[in-house]
């Protein structure tokens, strides 16, 4: 049975949901430069929003949270596509087995 490599497979997007949500913190978004700006962008317009409510700034700061989250979510999928590979890679090295030719005789062994 072949597993579901969908990239909207709910096994994926549940904790990536979650996952974009926890990098929120700032002291993961320090990490990465350019989205630790975004994330003190979102800050400062949310401030502004909260004491002067126009149309603009409550739609800048919309869309910089979108961008933020959207991108933790995103970068939490690829994360969690890549732990399920290394893991099929590390089950597949314990089931495969190798032909040794010794002497002319082939024999199997594990392939580790």
């Amino acid at each position: 049975m072949k597993p579901q490599s969908s990239i909207f497979n709910p096994t994926l997007i549940r904790p990536a949901l979650l996952d974009s949500l926890r990098k929120l913190d700032p002291r993961v978004q320090w990490r990465n430069p350019v989205m630790f700006i975004v994330w003190l962008g979102s800050v400062a317009t949310t401030i502004i929003a909260v004491q002067q409510p126009t149309g603009f700034h409550i739609q800048l700061t919309l869309w910089l949270w979108f961008t933020l989250l959207f991108a933790n979510f995103a970068e939490a999928i690829a994360e969690g596509r890549g732990k399920a590979q290394a893991a099929t890679l590390r089950a597949m090295r314990t089931t495969t087995t190798a032909r040794r030719i010794r002497d002319g005789r082939e024999e199997r062994v594990p392939a580790e």
